[in-house]
């Protein structure tokens, strides 16, 4: 059984008091919900303070990006053991912001992905196709080079902790959401090249989760479909009563 897992990207959003405020918020509501894994990612600048908040806690600390060297010239970067040192258990990998703004590759992706399964760092791998290949019926070919591209190299005994986030990027932030049945369709296929990749046991055991204006009133039609397995959330993580009422809909 794959544990369901919510995590919440809180993006450029939420200087350090209001972030240490929402995690203790979250902290009190979400006490003994054990059913679920949960995790949030503030901005760097939040990030060993909102540690503290949840201290002792059931929701992990996540990074939204990292650089693939510990340290060195790389001004500006933040590295793996820098991100471990103040308390992160997860980082997200590859969101398709990266990619659209800040010219993240498949390379780069792989390349963050070796970084942070080498530390001891959880990646959530995004994943996800823009509208015009969906329109052109790429969707499945753009979803295939990103997972082989984000994999290349890593060895069956180092890939367990993966998790995959699919995002449909015309979903994310636009009110539009695909429907349980089309996300399945991908998360399957998601699964089916783990499994060629690696093989069908391993394939199994790994979370795939679905990101794209995920609300508390359509993640329990989502979470239905066998090949969901939680949800990457990003503007509804940013309010107590939306992420929490996500996480206790499935819970």
């Amino acid at each position: 059984m794959r544990k369901p897992f919510i995590a919440g990207n809180w993006k450029l959003n939420l200087l350090t008091e209001p972030a240490m405020n929402l995690a203790g918020e979250l902290k009190n509501r979400l006490r003994g919900v054990d059913q679920v894994e949960i995790a949030v990612a503030p901005v760097f600048t939040a990030l060993s303070a909102v540690s503290k908040v949840l201290a002792g806690s059931n929701l992990g600390l996540s990074a939204q990006d990292l650089y693939w060297e510990d340290a060195g010239a790389f001004t500006g970067e933040v590295g793996p053991a820098m991100l471990k040192d103040v308390g992160c258990k997860y980082v997200i990998i590859g969101h398709s912001e990266r990619r659209q703004f800040f010219h993240e590759t498949d390379e780069s992706v792989n390349k963050k992905v070796k970084a942070s399964l080498k530390s001891g760092l959880i990646p959530i791998c995004c994943v996800g196709e823009l509208l015009p290949e969906r329109e052109a019926g790429k969707t499945l070919s753009v979803i295939e080079r990103q997972v082989k591209g984000a994999l290349a190299g890593i060895s069956k005994a180092e890939v367990p902790p993966l998790v995959i986030a699919y995002e449909p990027v015309w979903a994310i932030g636009t009110g539009k959401v695909a429907t349980p049945e089309q996300a399945q369709e991908v998360h399957q296929f998601i699964r089916k090249q783990l499994a060629l990749i690696y093989d069908p046991t391993l394939a199994d055991s790994i979370r795939i989760q679905y990101g794209g204006s995920v609300k508390p009133d359509n993640i329990k039609d989502l979470m239905k479909m066998p090949d969901l397995d939680g949800a990457l959330v990003g503007g509804a993580s940013l309010k107590a009563e939306t992420f929490v009422g996500i996480i206790k809909a499935i819970g």
